[in-house]
């Protein structure tokens, strides 16, 4: 299929973060856009407000006529999250619609571009989008699919005129296979998604397929100590091609150095925090300067960046207190969060509320989550948030709380949450998971302040 026939584009489960932006993009292009999803957010509310029909209900009945027939000009789009019992997505294939999975129609629209695509388990959400951030503010421009809100655009895809396009590369369902980019970045490789790969091993196995499928000429581009075998290694304090240091914090800012083999820029000020926000941006620096953007030119754009929303995101940030909210899910993630919010305020007790995501990860990592969460002052769990998954026997949150040594820990509903929160008033408290958590943002912030 190619992507000048295409006029008519439905999507099954289009409140996802990467479907929505696809949704965006062929509306943007002018073709007739609709899609389902089995609950209404504030994202589907935004895609209606954009003049996309969506449907909650799973009913053929609410499909509109224009995609009863397949045709070139009709393209289905699936989240591999989707059920395949859905009466919707049986009504296609039975009409003999191919539906497409995400990265298959980034695969088509990427057909002829210059392709930048971020991989890796945790950070590439973040690195992608300070690509996109560097290439815009210093006139190189480009477009990008990105797996989260981009505060400095309040978007997750960006419209472009340049040749340039930016993606993030899931490799969940191995989806980022479908890809084949001039440049590719692989910032972590943690075991996860062991539930579709089984186990470690065979994650490794696809990410290192995903480096294999880089374009002759193009320029791959990975953390060091990952078991990739060629092109070139980054980090932070070690030893590696690309590397940042010199680190510093100053009133709540960060600072670093940045050197290659050829090029050397002093002084980054980060417009976000985070010690794992450096090794993002040593990266996309690196990718930056291989598209030829100029030292100067990234610095300033890195300045400028304001991050992803969810993604180390301050919701409070006063003299008396300070809330920050954070996407967080793997062990790892969490680690990065904490230890960059520890270092930032050593002296602060850090009440932590988490939901756990999935019934698998919190059976493969309890372990894990618990050596973590130790680490904070106080932490109110919620309930497993369950995404896609059916309950697995035995596994539930307790799972986690059991393994922790910490006292000071309690199993909360959301409400109770909310309750503690008003009367304790902590002084730097931390909301973190993918799940639905980020609805208790505005209510946590309300509670601080006492409205």
């Amino acid at each position: 299929m190619e992507l000048r026939h295409i006029n008519k584009v439905y999507l099954l489960g289009i409140g996802g973060i990467g479907m929505s932006g696809l949704a965006r993009y062929f509306n943007h292009l002018g073709c007739l856009v609709c899609g389902y999803d089995k609950t209404s957010t504030p994202l589907t509310t935004a895609l209606k407000d954009e003049g996309i029909h969506i449907t909650f209900e799973d009913n053929v009945d609410n499909i509109p006529l224009d995609f009863y027939k397949p045709g070139k000009g009709t393209l289905i789009i699936y989240t591999p999250a989707v059920p395949h019992y859905l009466e919707i997505f049986n009504f296609f294939t039975e009409r003999g619609f191919e539906p497409q999975k995400r990265s298959q129609v980034l695969g088509i629209i990427s057909k002829g571009l210059v392709t930048v695509a971020v991989a890796g388990t945790h950070g590439k959400t973040t690195t992608s989008s300070m690509i996109a951030h560097i290439l815009k503010a210093s006139g190189k421009d480009c477009s990008a699919f990105l797996g989260g809100i981009a505060s400095n655009y309040n978007s997750n895809v960006l419209f472009g005129k340049s040749k340039i396009m930016v993606v993030e590369a899931d490799e969940y369902d191995r989806s980022f296979l479908t890809l084949h980019p001039n440049i590719a970045i692989i910032t972590s490789m943690d075991a996860d998604h062991l539930d579709i790969y089984g186990d470690h091993a065979q994650l490794t196995e696809s990410f290192q397929l995903f480096a294999s499928q880089l374009k002759v000429g193009g320029e791959l581009i990975y953390h060091k100590g990952l078991p990739i075998h060629q092109g070139t290694t980054y980090g932070i304090n070690t030893f590696a091609d690309v590397v940042g240091d010199n680190i510093s914090i100053n009133n709540g800012v960060f600072y670093f150095n940045f050197q290659n083999q050829k090029v050397a820029i002093k002084d980054i000020e980060m417009g976000i925090a985070g010690i794992h926000n450096i090794e993002n941006a040593v990266a996309a620096i690196q990718a930056a300067l291989y598209l030829d953007v100029k030292p100067d030119a990234i610095k300033k754009a890195l300045k400028s960046f304001r991050g992803v929303k969810r993604r180390f995101e301050y919701v409070v940030k006063t003299d008396k207190q300070i809330y920050i909210d954070d996407y967080a899910h793997h062990p790892e993630e969490l680690r990065a969060c904490i230890s960059s919010i520890r270092r930032l305020y050593p002296n602060k007790k850090l009440t932590v509320v988490f939901q756990p995501h999935l019934f698998s990860r919190t059976r493969d990592f309890a372990d894990g989550f618990a050596e973590v969460l130790d680490t904070c002052d106080e932490l109110l769990m919620l309930d497993i948030y369950p995404a896609r998954e059916l309950p697995i026997a035995g596994v539930n949150s307790e799972m986690i709380l059991s393994r922790m040594n910490r006292a000071d820990k309690r199993k909360c509903g959301k409400e109770e949450v909310i309750e503690i929160v008003k009367n304790e008033k902590p002084e730097l408290l931390l909301t973190v998971g993918a799940g639905d958590i980020d609805q208790l943002v505005a209510p946590l912030k309300n509670a601080l302040k006492n409205v």
